[in-house]
């Protein structure tokens, strides 16, 4: 009797264990771990037509490296284009003409930001820096992408329309 209570108890023990296990797995996948560690770096934006699914704390990039965070995402009440403020580590040197993308992890994954440096090595991105409209990539929305698929097939059905007449070539003898 004494021996099956002790039974019981391991595995209750070894349950908790594996919740507490799983619980951090599950917030270390989806980036809340980590909420008080002190970002240090310096911050820039950029600004975009449509960021799609893009969240605060999704991950900056270059070349699949990651090397910043999003912290903020707001929309200008002038230009109604969303600007997303980022951190990138401090020894980070972007030169200004970097180009600033929204990605998307794997066919069905989370958004973030993907930077190309551009070429100009003279001039870098400092604290407070701005990648313009004009340098960056919104978001490819599979909406858009479906109904400019069903809107040129329907136009190459209207150019194109198939023949309900057929016609059958003459045969000489």
């Amino acid at each position: 009797m004494n021996n099956t209570k002790t039974v019981e108890i391991m595995v209750g023990l070894f349950m908790l264990g594996a919740i507490a296990a799983f619980l951090m797995l599950a917030l270390k996948v989806s980036g809340l771990v980590g909420f008080s560690e002190e970002q240090t770096g310096y911050k820039i934006t950029a600004e975009f037509e449509n960021i799609g699914n893009l969240k605060v704390r999704a991950k900056v990039a270059t070349g699949g490296v990651m090397i910043g965070r999003v912290v903020s995402i707001t929309l200008d009440p002038q230009t109604f284009n969303a600007k997303v403020e980022m951190i990138i580590e401090q020894d980070m040197h972007l030169p200004i003409d970097t180009r600033a993308s929204i990605l998307t992890a794997g066919l069905l994954g989370d958004n973030y930001i993907g930077l190309s440096p551009g070429l100009d090595d003279q001039n870098i991105l400092k604290a407070g820096g701005n990648i313009t409209i004009a340098n960056t990539d919104s978001a490819l929305l599979l909406e858009k992408l479906v109904a400019r698929l069903v809107a040129g097939f329907s136009d190459s059905m209207d150019r194109h329309p198939a023949s309900t007449d057929a016609v059958v070539p003459a045969v000489h003898h």
